[in-house]
């Protein structure tokens, strides 16, 4: 996952302290239930809601008008140095249905692609709220996920992505006492690929060493990057989808420095960081079957309409103290339990349906990929950040880095796509371009709805509902190119 900068660019108030919170619009975050499920039938609703990114927020000097951070280019006269801007400059709550186009209803989520309001926004990623000022945190190891989509409105080069990330409950507040904002504004991300456009990291600013991108107006990357596991249940759009873990070899929020980052800021670099960019996916269609997930009726899984997507995360053990050892998907629409599709490559069993550690050895032989899946530590390093806790994010994004060709089209593009690894979906090569995109799709959007989390088989049934009607409500518990899976 590379997630994208969003543009903003309004005003607001604050008082003094480092990565204040301000208070020019009041921050309410929208409302979101979800259901925990239980192996005995039945299903208990949580009252949870969502919380904007702290970087699609709009930053400015406390006690002033002045923007901190104004396109890609911060202030030089608010933001000499890391230390320095992070004492000067402040976090506001957000216009969530207005300025992002980020609304809900009930169990559903609507996340808009693109959002004229006072300015033009383009994506966003939020992440579901346990309290006002923390995150929820899963544990999903001998647990399932399972939660309906609506992609039917995501065309090529567009990303709706859920995703677990081994962020802080608070946000980083009681590690890095500078971080006064927290959970409440969405501050402390990381992800797999060490990202360096995130505006603060660790209670400090990123402006030292900023540079603004070359092809996008919003985007720029620091000198430091926030690297964590990532476990990406769902990268999607209405012609292709995967799902991938990526380990890291440390726990929690690591920050690195320039080239150490590796990912995708560094392609020269790109595995000297602590976590693993690629990943080992599962996309049925780079795995071989290339009738199993596309819109229309001659689909297994049609993209056309909603479809419940279920994840499973077992355990060499059985249990929630084991390792994990597998991930299984499989999918319900129109009441009919779809199992994931089989694997068709040369070189590999065609008994193979889920991600398991003989399943990612023998895809990167037969993909000629390197290995990093394996030298990062692979399930075993995944499963402890599972076990640790992690975050839930939802997204949707475009990719100024590589078109989203990685996830539905041939990639490497200068590669013969008929080599196994190659083709991971039907969109051309020329596809994704995001100011296309943002000016041909801008009534895209991505809807995710009925989440439910517990125990294996208890979130589904052949109706693709919960088992049993959920009781009442409880309170939420405490370029160069190269060659790889994933972004």
């Amino acid at each position: 996952m590379f997630p994208k900068l969003a543009l903003i660019s309004l005003a607001f108030l604050a008082v003094v302290h480092a990565q204040q919170a301000g208070t020019n619009t009041a921050e309410t975050h929208p409302s979101l239930s979800w259901q925990k499920c239980t192996s005995g039938g039945s299903c208990t609703t949580t009252s949870g809601s969502v919380v904007l990114d702290s970087n699609w927020r709009w930053t400015h000097n406390i006690g002033g008008f002045t923007n901190c951070y104004t396109g890609n280019t911060w202030d030089a006269t608010l933001c000499p140095d890391d230390v320095t801007c992070a004492a000067n400059c402040a976090l506001d709550g957000a216009d969530y249905s207005g300025t992002y186009g980020i609304t809900s209803s009930g169990n559903a989520l609507t996340l808009k692609f693109v959002t004229n309001g006072q300015q033009k926004n383009i994506g966003s990623r939020v992440y579901l709220m346990a309290s006002d000022t923390e995150y929820e945190m899963f544990k999903v190891l001998n647990q399932e996920f399972t939660f309906d989509v609506d992609v039917s409105q995501l065309p090529c080069g567009l990303n709706g992505a859920l995703y677990f990330s081994e962020m802080a409950a608070d946000g980083g507040m009681s590690e890095f006492p500078t971080n006064t904002a927290g959970a409440k504004y969405g501050t402390g991300y990381c992800d797999s690929q060490c990202p360096q456009d995130i505006k603060f990291i660790a209670g400090k600013a990123n402006s030292e060493g900023w540079q603004g991108s070359p092809n996008d107006p919003n985007a720029g990357t620091g000198n430091n990057g926030a690297c964590c596991n990532e476990m990406d249940v769902w990268e999607a759009n209405s012609v292709s989808s995967a799902f991938t873990p990526h380990p890291c070899t440390t726990s929690g929020l690591t920050v690195c420095s320039e080239d150490a980052c590796g990912g995708t800021s560094n392609p020269d670099s790109r595995y000297d960081s602590v976590c693993d960019p690629d990943g080992c996916d599962f996309n049925s269609f780079r795995m071989g079957d290339k009738t199993f997930y596309g819109s229309g009726s001659g689909f297994s899984v049609d993209t056309s309409q909603k479809f419940t997507v279920v994840t499973q995360f077992l355990t060499d053990s059985g249990s929630a103290s084991g390792t994990l050892s597998e991930i299984r998907r499989l999918y319900v629409q129109n009441g009919q339990v779809i199992q994931n599709s089989k694997v068709n490559i040369p070189g590999m069993s065609s008994d193979l349906d889920s991600i398991t550690s003989d399943f990612c050895s023998a895809q990167k032989t037969a993909f000629g990929d390197n290995d990093d899946f394996g030298s990062k530590g692979g399930l075993s390093n995944m499963s402890k950040a599972m076990a640790n806790g992690m975050v839930l994010v939802l997204s949707i994004w475009d990719d100024h880095a590589a078109q989203m060709l990685w996830l539905d089209s041939d990639y490497p593009t200068d590669a013969d796509p008929s080599q196994p690894g190659i083709s991971r979906g039907t969109c051309a090569t020329t596809s994704g371009v995001p100011a296309d995109v943002e000016n041909n799709s801008p009534n895209a959007q991505v809807i995710y709805s009925n989440i439910r989390f517990g125990d294996i088989d208890s979130t589904y049934t052949s109706s693709g509902s919960a088992p049993v009607t959920p009781t009442t409500s409880a309170p939420s518990p405490g370029a160069t190119q190269v060659k790889y899976g994933q972004w």
